[in-house]
């Protein structure tokens, strides 16, 4: 909220009041007028605080622009967790599930194209629930007390909070690269030990970085369950790894490499101690 400056209007002394009637048998007596310059001059001040008042009256609507929910429209291929990233998603895509559960259905992990989900939702029906669950008398008391703080703070906090508002979304590449560091994203966000080398060197030795990748001859395809993916992980396997909020696709890229890092970790402590079948 934009801050004003606090105007106080000087207090004339009680012998600059100008004037003082005395009744003594019913004449009227007249005393000499003191500190009359004093007296006079100390309305002049008056209109400064209407000066100021278009200003603090338009900071609310402005706060209250800033506040609205922004709306994002899923496209095929995407999840929960990338768009919680894109848009800066304070809780990740466990919060953005919460405010859009209604619209997502009971499963998080499948959203429909063309739906459209609400950023920030969950945000503001807090803050409106706790603003109607106040009483009159303390809402009145809070209102005089912002309004109080508006005339003593000035507009340094406002210039310091833009900054976070001009957060930019991470964009990631279509490609082995770009794939590595979203799923390092998603594993940091979910406590899931890896690095980008330890990612790279175990994809190139089980697909060269081929996302459609498919072992047909070894035990695991006898036996029904093939090996699939940049790091050739069998289903059951993805399934019982597979992170929140990434595809269930076994074969898409990020989904692959986070649910087999999150193998990896529990079995080795990371995928960076993989260096042959596992």
């Amino acid at each position: 909220m934009p801050a004003q400056g606090k105007h106080r209007r000087p207090k004339s002394t009680s012998l600059g009041r100008g004037l003082a009637a005395v009744t003594t048998g019913g004449a009227v007596l007249a005393l000499p007028v003191i500190g009359a310059t004093s007296a006079f001059a100390a309305p002049a001040p008056a209109a400064a605080p209407q000066a100021v008042a278009p200003a603090a009256a338009a900071a609310p609507a402005n706060s209250a622009a800033k506040a609205a929910p922004a709306k994002h429209s899923v496209v095929a291929g995407e999840t929960l967790s990338k768009i919680a990233r894109e848009h800066s998603v304070s809780g990740g895509w466990k919060k953005l599930y919460e405010g859009n559960r209604k619209i997502v259905g009971s499963n998080p992990d499948l959203i429909h194209p063309g739906i459209k989900l609400v950023i920030g939702a969950k945000s503001a029906a807090s803050s409106d629930d706790k603003a109607s669950k106040a009483s009159p008398s303390a809402a009145r008391g809070a209102s005089a007390d912002r309004a109080d703080r508006s005339e003593r703070v000035n507009a340094a906090p406002v210039a310091k909070a833009a900054p976070a508002a001009e957060k930019q979304a991470v964009a990631y590449t279509n490609d082995l690269d770009g794939w590595i560091r979203e799923s390092l994203a998603v594993m940091a966000e979910q406590g899931i030990p890896g690095t980008y080398e330890g990612i790279h060197r175990n994809i190139m030795r089980e697909s060269s970085g081929n996302p459609n990748a498919i072992n047909n001859w070894d035990s695991n395809a006898v036996k029904g369950t093939p090996s699939k993916g940049l790091l050739q992980v069998i289903d059951p396997t993805f399934q019982a790894y597979h992170v929140p909020g990434t595809s269930t696709d076994s074969y898409d890229p990020v989904a692959n490499i986070t649910a087999a890092c999150n193998y990896a970790a529990d079995r080795y402590g990371s995928i960076d101690n993989v260096f042959g079948a596992y």
